[in-house]
């Protein structure tokens, strides 16, 4: 169950929100803050509590254009300690995607907010987090695994989205901003100034070239293999060489590699399977 704090200075969208996460049954309790000020003493006196405090923070959904600091500015500040709460962004606002992604943020979640997609930012926080319930009078068993415990005279400690997130990426499908883990995407497909992420449950459009995702991903394993795709070399499950043409597998897709790829890649493979 995740305690969470919800943060926007317009009244009515604060209520709203509110009872939207306290309809959600793995939400064990939401509160509200109306500016920034109220929200950083709130999270101040959680961390000082210690994750199994009373007034412990899991997640703190929070707008960004606000009078005074905006939510990137707390999120700021909440990066520099030892294991902050996780962040979801709640915003009117498309533009703040990519720092949101750079501040490391579980979800971005665009005003008006439909229920449902509030709800994926929770079951994005929630696995995320990945801790039993904080019930009253919990089990030991139940509690806090020890390496999220705040060290006696040190920094309290949150279950961290640095420490655990997976790796992401920003895309965008039909206005709303959504975060794509690489760990996901099986291959790369080139389009133009753009390249289509394929991934098991379906297709992503991002406004970067292949050649930019190949230099920044060729050390999670993501290998070359025609100037149209890129492949994540875990996800290959198949290498065919026929007449002279070499074709690999990934999932249901067959996808072909160019001659000055083949035999590097075939060596890639082969080192891979061997360990």
């Amino acid at each position: 169950m995740l305690r969470v704090l919800a943060v926007d200075d317009e009244e009515p969208l604060l209520e709203e929100l509110l009872y939207l996460l306290r309809s959600d049954p793995r939400v064990s309790s939401a509160q509200g803050a109306g500016d920034a000020t109220e929200a950083l003493r709130r999270i101040t006196r959680a961390l000082e509590g210690g994750p199994d405090g009373p007034d412990g923070i899991d997640v703190v959904f929070l707008d960004i254009q606000m009078a005074g600091l905006t939510g990137l500015d707390i999120a700021r500040l909440l990066s520099g300690f030892a294991r902050p709460p996780l962040i979801v962004f709640v915003t009117a606002h498309e533009g703040f995607a990519v720092q949101a992604f750079d501040l490391k943020a579980v979800d971005y979640v665009l005003k008006p907010v439909r229920p449902e997609r509030l709800a994926e930012a929770v079951r994005r926080a929630r696995d995320l987090l990945g801790r039993p319930p904080h019930a009253p009078g919990a089990a030991e068993s139940d509690r806090v695994a020890p390496d999220t415990a705040a060290p006696r005279g040190g920094a309290p400690a949150f279950a961290a989205v640095a420490d655990r997130a997976p790796e992401q990426i920003a895309v965008e499908l039909g206005g709303v901003t959504r975060f794509v883990a690489i760990a996901d995407i099986a291959y790369v497909e080139a389009q133009g100034d753009y390249a289509r992420l394929h991934t098991d449950e379906g297709s992503h459009l991002v406004r970067i070239p292949l050649s930019t995702l190949e230099e920044r991903w060729s050390a999670r394993g993501f290998v070359r293999i025609h100037r149209r795709h890129l492949v994540a070399l875990g996800r290959i499950d198949e290498l065919r060489v026929d007449a002279g043409t070499t074709t690999v597998r990934v999932g249901p897709a067959e996808l072909q590699v160019s001659r000055r790829h083949a035999r590097e890649l075939r060596d890639l493979l082969m080192r891979h399977a061997t360990g």
